[in-house]
């Protein structure tokens, strides 16, 4: 049970401190009204009572989840440690929730928690006092909270309306506005939906736009939750072929939302595969995967290469404008996320023909993926594992000795002695049968590096 004490003063947003309830009541220090701070008073005089409507429960919710400032201690519950909705005193003076007060009372204790007081008196009294201190203080930041809100959504409207207006640079600043408001604001997304924006910013979209305007529409479009039939409008060719320009010549921000924007695109059901079937698109992404000056560039390329090559009519575009020598050079110096998104890549390549030449045609390609095995993941192992079988598989009497020069057989015997899937170690004793073939046991068995108690 957490132990807390109560404080007989809490500090105010000025510096100073209230003694009290009462001097809180007095001063109207707890609020934050119009006249400096105090309390919303009703007719009878009584405080809190104009937001006595507002429920409580849910205020705290809210600005619990705004998180934006400290709630006073005084507040707390000293068992729950949350905001008191319905706060009972007991007659040692100590105010708590009184769901958990009496939980406390139905487990057996018959003392009070902050204090360890015996209790000569089990009854609570509600503490109607800190109730209206606690409503008020909430009411109050709930409805700053709720006026903010409703600025922020009249000045999207605002600017989804100024961006049918105006053109040039004042179009690029509406848009640079409107995103930051996206960035800080999450919830005006719907605000934007509802004013028509996403159908005006892929209208701005197009075979003459500037690079300047597209970048914003672009960083303000993966932010958005898109229908269907915004993201089919967004296919059209001279749109792609805007944002494939960007990808090769924009600012390493505008490449990495021109990836996303793709991907984003990508998974809706009605998405063709020629969308992504420029040759341009893929020498941008290549380049981008190989930019070690921007490691988020490294992550979004390879995360989009490999959702293109999801698509197999696409792989022998990727195959042919050299990409499986420059992922494999890559390797060696991949974060855990990169490496597992190129290995992934090279498997899918290794599927058809010429990605499986090219691989046996790379010197690094054996070294590099025993390297590989058992270093990082399991699904790294299973990708390394998969594309050193494809090219033993497609050369044995001249891929087979290479790998196991470079240490594969004593890897493979890890494999199978690890954790992985069944289905991991049988493809692991698979290639070690594969790879024995043209040794002799004896010869094998030396190559494996294996001690004489495994043997």
């Amino acid at each position: 049970m957490p132990q807390y004490q109560q404080q007989a003063s809490w500090r105010l947003e000025g510096g100073g401190q209230v003694i009290d309830l009462e001097t809180a009541v007095k001063d109207g220090i707890l609020g934050g009204g119009e006249s400096g701070g105090g309390l919303p008073a009703g007719k009878d005089g009584s405080f809190g009572a104009s937001a006595e409507k507002l429920d409580l429960k849910k205020m705290i919710e809210e600005l619990d989840s705004a998180a934006e400032e400290d709630v006073p201690s005084v507040f707390i519950c000293p068992i729950s440690l949350e905001p008191m909705v319905d706060p009972v005193t007991l007659c040692t003076g100590q105010t708590y929730e009184r769901v958990h007060i009496l939980k406390w009372f139905s487990l057996g204790h018959l003392t009070c928690p902050t204090t360890m007081q015996e209790l000569w008196d089990d009854a609570v009294t509600p503490n109607q006092t800190l109730h209206q201190l606690i409503h008020a203080w909430f009411s109050q930041r709930y409805l700053r909270l709720k006026k903010r809100s409703e600025d922020v959504q009249g000045r999207t409207a605002e600017l989804v309306k100024t961006l049918r207006k105006v053109k040039g640079q004042a179009r690029v600043q509406a848009l640079k506005d409107l995103q930051k408001i996206l960035a800080a604001h999450p919830a005006v997304k719907k605000t934007v939906a509802d004013s028509g924006g996403v159908a005006l910013l892929s209208s701005l979209l197009g075979p003459f736009t500037s690079h300047a305007v597209g970048s914003e529409v672009i960083a303000i479009l993966v932010n958005l939750s898109l229908d269907s039939d915004a993201k089919a409008s967004l296919m059209q060719p001279a749109k792609i072929s805007l944002v494939v320009d960007m990808l090769n010549e924009g600012t390493i921000d505008t490449k990495i939302n021109c990836t996303r924007f793709i991907e984003m695109l990508m998974e809706e059901k009605s998405f063709r595969s020629e969308v992504v079937t420029r040759l341009s698109l893929l020498v941008a992404l290549l380049r981008l995967v190989k930019d070690k000056r921007h490691p988020n560039g490294i992550v979004a390329g390879l995360s989009l290469l490999k959702a293109i090559c999801f698509h197999e009519q696409v792989r022998s575009l990727i195959v042919s404008i050299g990409a499986v020598p420059q992922l494999v050079e890559l390797l060696p110096n991949l974060t855990a996320e990169c490496l597992e998104l190129a290995l992934h890549i090279l498997d899918d390549l290794s599927t058809i023909a010429g990605g499986c030449s090219a691989l046996k045609d790379c010197a690094q390609t054996i070294p590099n993926a025993v390297r590989l095995l058992m270093r990082v993941s399991e699904a790294c192992t299973q990708y390394a594992l998969s594309i050193l079988w494809a090219v033993c598989k497609l050369a044995p009497d001249e891929c087979a000795p290479l790998a196991v020069e470079a240490g594969l057989a004593a890897k493979l015997l890890l494999v199978i002695q690890s954790g992985y899937s069944p289905e991991l170690k049988q493809r692991a004793a698979e290639l070690l049968k594969l790879c024995s073939l043209n040794y002799t046991t004896t010869l094998f068995i030396s190559k494996c590096k294996l001690t004489r108690t495994i043997q």
